[in-house]
């Protein structure tokens, strides 16, 4: 373990990886290991012994690690089916970081018509937090053997817009992060990490970089993301739709749209249906098969749209 704050895992008893010099702490079932580099020595003690102090220990421990690296908080890797996953922190923003090997896919908020496991999260277990609000990076569609589905391959990294519950003290997070992974079929997974944050904790470039990779509400657009200029709906007739028209700026290419409602009521993917070479493109969502249109109306939904260059979203309601 290097000198870096790697945070704390709790399973199987209790685990705690610290980063003080090559202090580590593991637990089992019955006893305690306690292997710490400084010292050179190694040894065993029963449970019953360190019980009541070990929160205390790990707890002052970590707050000096905290102090002694403020910028890019970050926890262990924890292993999921071909995957593995952490929380980073920095600058009042966390990130959950999923990675995944070439050819595995995992999903978006919206997994898309061929089905999948959209991600949750659950914070339930943290300590001085009053919010946390994930944020969906840029998605991509992808296209095989089982339909059109919604997400992202390689690394993609989750900003979550944390609110403590008092500002001057750290916030323990803990998050239970259930996910997919896909490759010919998908596979549920989870993941339990946790990260101490001290409340004056530096802004992590690594989480500005995925914060930029998410798609802006119409008051914060950058100048390369798509401008979504129009979102109309047509829900009478035998041809319900929603139109959506954007325009994409100068070199943005692979332009793409996607539009999720809540409570997981489907919607399907939009098709483009026009593009005249200069950035105006349209797309429209059939809606005259498999949808419940008067479940959706009256909803909040989002429209997406996305490419090469930036990325942009607008809430609408279906009515």
């Amino acid at each position: 373990m290097d000198g870096n704050f790697r945070g704390l895992m709790l399973a199987n008893g209790v685990s705690a990886i610290i980063c003080s010099g090559n202090a580590r702490l593991q637990g089992g079932a019955g006893a305690l290991q306690r292997s710490v580099g400084f010292a050179g020595a190694i040894e065993e003690l029963p449970m019953r012994r360190i019980a009541a102090s070990l929160a205390s220990f790990v707890w002052a421990l970590v707050v000096v690690c905290a102090s002694a690296h403020a910028t890019g908080l970050e926890s262990q890797w924890v292993d999921g089916h071909n995957s593995r996953a952490r929380l980073i922190s920095g600058g009042g923003i966390a990130g959950v970081e999923l990675e995944l090997p070439e050819g595995w896919k995992t999903y978006w908020r919206y997994p898309g018509e061929a089905g999948g496991v959209a991600p949750a999260f659950d914070w339930s277990q943290s300590t001085n937090l009053e919010s946390a609000q994930v944020l969906y990076p840029a998605p991509k569609r992808f296209t095989d053997a089982s339909g059109e589905t919604i997400g992202y391959k390689g690394n993609v990294t989750f900003p979550v817009r944390l609110k403590p519950k008092d500002a001057s003290k750290p916030i323990d997070l803990r998050v239970a992060f259930d996910y997919g992974v896909c490759k010919d079929i998908c596979i549920p997974a989870q993941a339990e990490l946790a990260l101490m944050i001290p409340p004056d904790a530096d802004a992590s470039e690594e989480l500005m970089n995925a914060m930029a990779r998410v798609p802006a509400p119409p008051d914060a657009r950058r100048e390369t993301d798509p401008l979504v200029t129009g979102v109309a709906t047509e829900l009478t007739g035998d041809k319900p739709r929603i139109v959506l028209r954007a325009e994409v700026p100068a070199g943005g290419d692979h332009v793409d749209a996607f539009v999720d409602a809540p409570d997981g009521l489907y919607v399907p993917l939009p098709k483009k249906t026009a593009d005249d070479g200069k950035g105006a493109v349209t797309f429209e969502v059939d809606l005259s098969k498999d949808v419940d249109i008067a479940a959706l109306k009256g909803k909040k939904l989002s429209a997406t749209v996305v490419s090469d260059k930036g990325q942009s979203e607008v809430p609408f309601t279906l009515q």
